[in-house]
């Protein structure tokens, strides 16, 4: 077999090859790492904070839901469909050309959100407090009265919303309502805001509820439900440890006691030291030791040197009358 020697100008020729080669290697996997970015998905919800607002509506939902049902006295379901960051002027396109919108103050920021509903809604809730069966109706503005009676509904809303986020210190009051040409003035229309969208399904209706927040109420609400969430998810192991030894240290209420039995007045009135009274249960029975007013076992009464205590026998698995 032949060795190959290489020649002083084909050594360098090689080097030479190799340092060419090295920044041509180095700039494409800069180039490969290099993406475009895009400036209109700054400040978008992130997966952890629509978890946390997911969370916080879908208790609004359901509150809304139990107390709206019970005042109209007929079904009421309200469903939490979608949160979302878009500008308020897409949140205008949404509306339709019949519609019943109102401005909302949120405490302590003195921010303005805007609330919008459905006037598909408005007959059968109309007819209900009416006293009437909650018919649909046609779609048409609202009179007066109509107007009164629906603007009720909305301070009940209000005070769900205030109910469900007090862990974020808000709290809402329907200020008026407000008509098509005056609702670009409570937001300015090229804000960024985060959009609530809710269904709100009846007997013979259905509609949508859709609350609109300014970036500076959507900023404050996803940082403290951010923060909150996370304090709650990333709990550290050595803080649960003590928290769980503290609770070992605390201190309940025990009794050894039978089952209650009924005595007629004239043996309790006969008692004196010396008596004996019959339960009428059997030899036989365990006592229940209660630990905080609740049954945990069956256990029999002991001594112990100088002190009773109750030795365990049977651990009840559901609560004994």
């Amino acid at each position: 077999m032949t060795e190959k020697t290489l020649k002083q100008d084909e050594i360098d020729a090689l080097f030479e090859a190799a340092r060419g080669a090295a920044p041509e290697s180095a700039r494409s996997e800069a180039q490969a790492k290099i993406a475009p970015y895009n400036f209109s998905s700054a400040g978008q919800i992130s997966n952890e904070q629509l978890r946390a607002i997911s969370m916080l509506n879908d208790l609004f939902a359901r509150n809304l839901t139990h107390n709206l049902a019970a005042w109209l006295r007929t079904r009421f379901q309200v469903n939490l469909v979608s949160a979302e960051q878009i500008q308020f002027n897409d949140f205008l396109l949404r509306i339709p050309e019949i519609n019943y919108v109102a401005s909302v103050r949120l405490e302590p920021l003195g921010a303005l959100s805007v609330l919008q509903l459905d006037l598909a809604l408005a007959p059968p809730i109309i007819d209900l407090l009416l006293g009437g069966d909650g018919k649909d109706g046609p779609l048409r503005e609202l009179t007066d009265i109509e107007e009164s009676i629906l603007g009720s509904v909305v301070e009940v809303i209000c005070r769900e919303l205030t109910a469900a986020w007090q862990t974020v210190g808000l709290s809402f009051s329907f200020e008026r309502r407000q008509m098509q040409t005056q609702v670009a003035r409570v937001i300015s229309v090229a804000e960024k805001t985060l959009c609530l969208s809710f269904e709100i399904r009846m007997p013979h209706s259905s509609g949508m509820l859709n609350l609109a927040f300014p970036a500076v109420v959507a900023n404050t609400i996803l940082r403290r439900l951010t923060t909150d969430w996370g304090r709650r998810r990333r709990q550290p192991g050595e803080e649960r440890a003590r928290m769980g030894a503290a609770a070992r240290r605390i201190s309940f209420g025990c009794s050894l006691q039978l089952p209650p039995v009924r005595l007629p007045a004239g043996v309790i009135e006969d008692l004196e030291p010396g008596s004996i009274v019959r339960l009428g249960l059997a030899a036989n029975t365990l006592p229940v030791l209660r630990v905080g007013g609740q049954p945990l076992a069956r256990a029999q009464a002991i001594r112990q040197g100088p002190h009773r205590a109750a030795r365990i026998e049977r651990i009840l698995g559901e609560v004994v009358a």
